[in-house]
């Protein structure tokens, strides 16, 4: 009964604390991290004049649990615009300042992603000098490879470090998946190759919609970026910049790569369309063909229907042969004229 009710428990809490607490970290310079809850968080966090240089925490919350934002607003003091992100809808990764903290919304993407733009989320961020507030309302890839280091006892000096970071792991989710959308367009056109274009077709757009998709969230804004780097906060360390840069540069390398494979697809898709067109063509002029060919058969065969007086070579002997002989001669006249002409033309 007393397991039973602690899963209950578990389970109501969305995989955290009462508080909503997910987890939380407290790191100290040189050394590796120390797992610490929500009631050491406010304990430290209110203890300013007794911490260490270098001493910051990483309190991760789940948005599922209910508890989340009372107690951020209960307990810290936090940015409006980072409260307000908590609220918005999906858009594109951003990074902006705000006072002296930096709020960041980065998108990403769920465990069981299979292409499907749907399964995308966001994680809202608040970096302060001693402090990095992230919240989501599910698991993501990129912020469970950062945990991942954190539990390997990667040491980190700063909460824009562990940012930094945080954006590298998102870059390499990109690249990731570019990796495997690369690998299916390349199955794609050794279909097209077999001209298996009914099935080429639609898994391209499908394709291509989840890139530009992708593109557009994952990638972050150039401006906002620019602008944190030109004028950053001033306890943002010069190592930390660098970092920063460097996690900048790697997401415009993943961006590249995922617009030109986006381009990469387009073209397919039209080779595609003019295949498509192509057979369409080929189908068309059969119908054409077939239909000339068809034509004196059907203009003599309802002229010679009507049952009237006054038909020709009705009394005469080789009446029929005579009329199968114009036949024949009109549908040769006619297959010149659609085929001869068209050959010409090739």
């Amino acid at each position: 009964m007393e397991h039973q009710t602690l899963m209950q428990k578990i389970e109501s809490n969305y995989g955290s604390d009462q508080d909503g607490l997910v987890w939380g970290y407290r790191f100290a310079p040189g050394q590796p991290a120390q797992q610490i809850s929500s009631e050491s968080a406010v304990e430290f966090l209110a203890a300013q004049n007794s911490i260490t240089e270098g001493e910051f925490l990483w309190l991760h919350f789940s948005l599922s649990n209910s508890a989340s934002e009372s107690w951020l607003r209960r307990n810290l003091t936090l940015p409006d615009a980072f409260h307000d992100s908590l609220q918005s809808n999906i858009g594109s990764t951003r990074l902006e300042q705000d006072s002296d903290s930096l709020v960041a919304v980065i998108n990403d993407v769920l465990f069981n992603f299979k292409f499907d733009p749907s399964e995308v989320s966001t994680t809202s961020l608040c970096i302060e000098p001693r402090l990095l507030v992230s919240a989501r309302l599910r698991p993501l890839r990129s912020i469970d490879q950062l945990r991942a280091a954190v539990r390997a006892n990667h040491v980190f000096r700063s909460p824009v470090e562990l940012l930094a970071h945080l954006l590298q792991d998102q870059a390499n989710v990109l690249v990731d998946i570019i990796r495997q959308s690369t690998h299916r367009v390349d199955k794609i056109e050794d279909r097209q190759l077999a001209n298996r274009v009914s099935i080429s077709r639609s898994e391209l757009g499908s394709l291509r919609r989840v890139l530009v998709r992708l593109q557009r969230l994952l990638a972050p804004e150039p401006a906002a970026f620019f602008r944190l780097l030109n004028r950053p906060p001033d306890w943002i360390s010069e190592a930390d910049l660098n970092e920063l840069q460097q996690a900048a540069e790697e997401f415009s390398l993943a961006v590249s790569d995922s617009a030109a494979l986006v381009e990469r697809v387009k073209i397919l898709q039209e080779e595609v369309a003019a295949l498509v067109n192509e057979q369409t063509n080929r189908t068309l002029f059969v119908l054409t063909v077939v239909t000339v060919l068809a034509l004196p058969i059907n203009m003599v065969a309802g002229l010679f229907g009507m049952n009237v007086g006054g038909i020709p070579l009705a009394e005469h002997g080789n009446g029929f042969f005579l009329i199968v002989a114009l036949l024949l001669a009109l549908t040769g006249f006619g297959a010149y004229l659609a085929l001869g002409r068209n050959h010409d033309k090739d």
